[in-house]
This record gives C-alpha cells, sequence and structure tokens, in this order.
C-alpha cells in the first residue's frame, strides 16, 4: 500500500487501499466512543448500554416495528411516484406547465401547516401519515424531476427531429424513455430524506406502531442506549434501500453514466 496516494487529490485506489481506509476510520471512530464513554462524565451511552438497547428492542418486537415502516414508505412512495412523474412530464406541454411550476414552488410550505389541514380533513392516523409522507416527497420529487427535464440539451430534441419525430415521440423517447435511469437516480436521493421524515412523522402522530413510535417511547424515558441503537438501526436500513435502488438502477441501465 502506498500512503501518499491517501492524500493525493482525485487519486483513484484500489479495493485493498479503500478497505485499509476504511478499516482506519472504523478504528478512529470505535475509539473515540469508547474513550468519550469512559469516566463519570459520558457524553455518549457506552457499546454496552447500546448493545442492551439493541436486545431489548428486538425482544419488543423491533422486526415488526422495521416492517411497518417500510410498509408506510413503500405506499407513500409509490402513490408519490405516480402522481409526481405525471406532474413532472406535463412540463414541456405549455397548457399544463403553469400546474407543474406551481407543484414545485408549493415545496416552501411548512409541514406543520399541512399536517394540521389533514388532522381537519382525515380521521384515520395511519392514512394521514400516508399523506403526510407522499405530499412532502411529491413537491421534492417534482422538482428534482423538472430539473432533469430542463437540464436535457437543446441538440438532443434537434437530434430527434431530424429523424422525423413527432413531437410525442420526442417527449416519449427522449424525456420519458431517455432519461428513465435518471427518475431512479433522483428517487433514491429524495426518498433518503424520506426515510428521515417518515421516522418523525411516525413518532408526531402516533398510528400503527413504527421505528418513530419507539423513539418517542425511549427519548420519553431518556434511554439513551436504545435511541441510539435504534438510530443505528434507522441508518442501516436507510443504506439498504439506497443499496436496493442502486442495485437496481445498475441491473436495468447497464449503460447509465451514474454506474
Amino acid at each position: 500500500m502506498n500512503f501518499k496516494l491517501w492524500v493525493r487529490p482525485f487519486e483513484s485506489l484500489g479495493k485493498r487501499d479503500s478497505m485499509a481506509i476504511a478499516g482506519l476510520w472504523i478504528i478512529l471512530i470505535a475509539g473515540y466512543w469508547i474513550i468519550a464513554t469512559s469516566g463519570d462524565k459520558k457524553l455518549f451511552p457506552s457499546p454496552e448500554q447500546v448493545w442492551h438497547g439493541f436486545v431489548a428492542l428486538y425482544n419488543e418486537g423491533l422486526v415488526v416495528h422495521i416492517a411497518s415502516s417500510l410498509w408506510l414508505c413503500l405506499q407513500a412512495t409509490l402513490i408519490s411516484i405516480v402522481f409526481s412523474l405525471l406532474i413532472a412530464y406535463a412540463y414541456p406541454i405549455p397548457l399544463l406547465r403553469p400546474l407543474s411550476k406551481t407543484m414545485s414552488q408549493l415545496r416552501y410550505l411548512p409541514l406543520t401547516g399541512i399536517t394540521f389541514y389533514l388532522t381537519i380533513r382525515v380521521t384515520n392516523a395511519r392514512t394521514m401519515q400516508i399523506w403526510v409522507l407522499v405530499i412532502f416527497m411529491s413537491l421534492y420529487f417534482i422538482t428534482s424531476l423538472m430539473a432533469v427535464i430542463k437540464d436535457i440539451a437543446q441538440e438532443e430534441i434537434d437530434h430527434a427531429r431530424s429523424l422525423k419525430c413527432s413531437r410525442w415521440e420526442i417527449l416519449w423517447q427522449v424525456i420519458i424513455k431517455g432519461r428513465a435511469d435518471y427518475v431512479i437516480d433522483v428517487l433514491r436521493q429524495n426518498l433518503a430524506i424520506t426515510w428521515m421524515m417518515l421516522v418523525t412523522v411516525e413518532s408526531i402522530l402516533i398510528a400503527a406502531g413504527g421505528l418513530g413510535v419507539l423513539i418517542k417511547n425511549s427519548d420519553k424515558f431518556m434511554n439513551h442506549g436504545r435511541i441510539l441503537a435504534l438510530q443505528i438501526v434507522i441508518l442501516l436500513v436507510g443504506l439498504g434501500i439506497d443499496l436496493a435502488l442502486t442495485t437496481v438502477r445498475k441491473s436495468v441501465f447497464r449503460y447509465s453514466k451514474f454506474n
């Protein structure tokens, strides 16, 4: 291993060096954690407390709560994808362009106001959770998709016209099919925000369990070991979702610029 390469900007490292750097950071973080949790004044819960938190959470049905959060996230994501794609792909059509722009600008609305309105209109707490997430995710998803559409080079559209493609064929071939890999990458990025937001929504609107409910209950009793254990679980599940979407994109779009 050439340690000089580790600090050289824009250097491409091999798998061995990358694994060594990852191992070094793990050792540094673990060492800091042990030092920070030693002595009388502890900054963080100790590894032992976190482990006991994991065990206690597992015995209390952690897997069921993870499944509940994933199911809620899946429902909100599917509804949001359909709605966002329709609104974003309407942008090139002049009659519908103001609708797309307006939906994009609504991302500045505070979530508390949306939640208050839904509490008046929706009586089922689980349904309210879904629609809060759908609204939140759709506004940012639409904005990101519109940015992808606006970024399409005029040369691509001109090339399609030179091939005698109609305007509707250009919409289908260049914008919809031609940017399908971008859609998955935009979904991956926005889903990370939604996953963080989901835990907050679950903790505010307690309905049918979920990781947010576990965090709220742990916070109520100031159980820091359980809280940190839950944070680790949420991070790992989120990384799993990200890895799954990345794998799908690489499998379906093998020649994508993101691969």
